[in-house]
């Protein structure tokens, strides 16, 4: 067992130079916040407390250390954000008096998902946890801690970004069978994205990231966990719920993202705009029966999705009864006239791209080759692209000189897009000048359209300037430095900029003036915080003189 008095908080090593770790390069005098247990805490007389990892939408993730079995893991604590803080010098949490209920709702939640984890610890992709315990207020889950990076690492150290389907497939399908598990044990992870799969030393894929299903949807009072590209309509949407296709859609955008070299579009956005592109250069490496897989997990609405792993597993290893299952909605080849059509293209030297569509009837995927050609001719056919279309007919007139084209506006705060999602659209860049400013909405999710400067279903000329106003969400402002104040000051300091105020006493040796702010740690959330207007801001202000204390002095003075 290691003496941890001189042990760096980080990685447990002993410090040999001070207080910078020569191993990990963790300086040992950062200061941790106070809502965060302090380095060197000890839990259940057995785990010693380090650097804070992370801190996700219910938990704060520890480095620690275990005594008992003498190696580092990792600890996380239920500390939902927005919902309980810790207050200096005090173990237990404090849970803001609104969210009291839900908090043990959620602490619940939180200690049968992990209890649940704990038993499926043999579970090829996912970190062993052994530990599941209640203290301090809250609970805590214990992890082995492996050293991993993150999936959308990986792929940024690849030359292009992706890599093969041989590759992909060695990684993934093991992560499927741990899936499956998960799900018939009611687990849904909910939150998949290529930052929440890892690699790890021993070369295996494992899945990291879980929180409770109460922080996966935008309807909870947790705050929601958004993946874009990765998050499911059905965690947006209460008309539909979350179920084991969730995941499936999830891990399938994983994959796309591995083999295609960029994230598909966000599942909010593909309800108006349903394209996923494959550059054909890419496509012709991916074998078909892996395209019409995504096809099928990537499926806007959960009721046309694969529905189960084992499904999507056999689609994804073109297991025979799914090739002979394909081989019945083969459709008939394309006319002739199809033919000449794509020969033509194929001559001009203009790039092909395979479509994965994953909308119109049902879940079976169809997978076509869209080819993008513009030609100008005198009394020859046309073709042109609208929208991400074609238009077919042939014109054998000469082509006169036309006006200015004008164009619908679209609707674009209806459907809930944001910034990128617009600047990644070329039609409509093409067809309209756009432009964006921000401001604050407290109806509207930072990040989304909810405002457009010329209303939907106006016809106007090409390049009209429309103006796009994105929320910066709710308003919020900066918690100033009120220690040292009279109470009645500091609560106008506060009340001035939105907040509203709460106050706890705090013992007082005698040499405090009562009613007066703490000078240090004067507030929760801390000074400096950037915290929405309207919200609650807990002052830590000194009681009266204890008795005791002037009791004691008055005795001295008295001798």
């Amino acid at each position: 067992m290691k003496n941890i008095d001189n042990l760096c908080m980080n990685c447990f090593e002993e410090l040999t130079n001070g207080s910078v770790c020569e191993n990990c390069g963790y300086d040992n005098d950062t200061q941790t916040q106070i809502t965060y247990l302090q380095p060197k805490t000890v839990l259940k007389e057995r785990y010693v407390i380090g650097s804070v990892i992370s801190h996700e939408s219910d938990a704060a993730t520890y480095m620690a250390y275990d005594l008992q079995l003498d190696e580092v893991v990792s600890v996380r604590e239920f500390l939902p954000k927005n919902i309980a803080n810790r207050l200096e010098g005090n173990l237990d949490i404090h849970v803001r008096e609104r969210y009291k209920n839900s908090f043990e709702q959620f602490k619940t939640s939180f200690i049968k998902l992990w209890q649940t984890i704990m038993k499926m610890r043999n579970l090829s992709a996912v970190i062993p946890t052994y530990d599941v315990f209640e203290l301090n207020s809250t609970a805590y889950a214990v992890s082995e801690y492996m050293e991993s990076i993150p999936l959308r690492e990986f792929l940024l150290r690849n030359p292009d970004g992706n890599i093969s389907w041989d590759k992909a497939r060695l990684m993934f399908m093991p992560v499927l069978t741990t899936l499956e598990s998960l799900h018939s044990n009611g687990i849904i992870h909910g939150g998949i994205c290529p930052d929440n799969l890892v690699l790890c030393r021993d070369g295996k894929v494992r899945l990291k990231g879980f929180c409770i299903s109460q922080a996966n949807t935008i309807s909870s009072d947790l705050e929601f966990n958004f993946n874009e590209g990765y998050t499911a309509i059905e965690q947006y949407d209460n008309n539909h719920k979350m179920c084991p296709a969730t995941d499936i859609y999830a891990f399938s955008a994983c994959i796309f993202r591995a083999l295609v070299g960029q994230n598909p579009p966000d599942s909010k956005s593909r309800e108006t705009n349903d394209k996923l592109m494959i550059p054909n250069a890419i496509a012709e490496k991916i074998p078909t029966h892996v395209i019409r897989a995504l096809g099928g997990g990537l499926q806007i609405y959960p009721e046309k999705r694969t529905s189960d792993i084992a499904t999507f597993r056999d689609q994804l290893n073109a297991a025979p009864s799914v090739v002979a299952a394909a081989a019945e909605t083969v459709q008939e080849k394309p006319s002739g006239n199809n033919n000449k059509e794509k020969e033509s293209s194929s001559y001009l030297g203009y790039p092909e791209y395979q479509e994965v569509r994953t909308s119109g009837k049902g879940p079976q995927t169809i997978i076509i080759v869209l080819v993008i050609l513009i030609a100008v001719a005198v009394a020859a056919g046309i073709y042109f692209v609208k929208s991400g279309g074609f238009g077919g007919s042939q014109n054998n007139t000469t082509v006169s000189e036309s006006p200015a084209a004008s164009y619908t506006v679209p609707d674009f705060v209806s459907a809930g897009y944001t910034r990128s999602d617009i600047e990644n659209n070329g039609a409509w860049n093409d067809q309209f000048n756009i432009k964006f400013q921000n401001e604050y909405s407290t109806d509207t999710e930072e990040g989304i359209v909810f405002k457009q400067s010329i209303e939907s279903g106006k016809t106007v000329e090409e390049g009209t300037e429309i103006l796009l106003t994105v929320s910066r969400g709710v308003q919020t402002n900066k918690v100033p430095d009120v220690g040292g104040l009279p109470l009645e000051e500091a609560k106008k300091q506060l009340e001035d900029l939105g907040f509203t105020v709460s106050t706890v006493e705090v013992y007082n040796d005698g040499t405090q003036v009562e009613n007066t702010v703490k000078s240090t740690s004067a507030s929760a959330p801390k000074e400096g915080s950037e915290v929405a207007v309207g919200e609650e801001i807990i002052l830590q202000v000194y009681a009266a003189a204890s008795t005791e204390e002037q009791t004691s002095t008055t005795d001295t003075d008295s001798e």
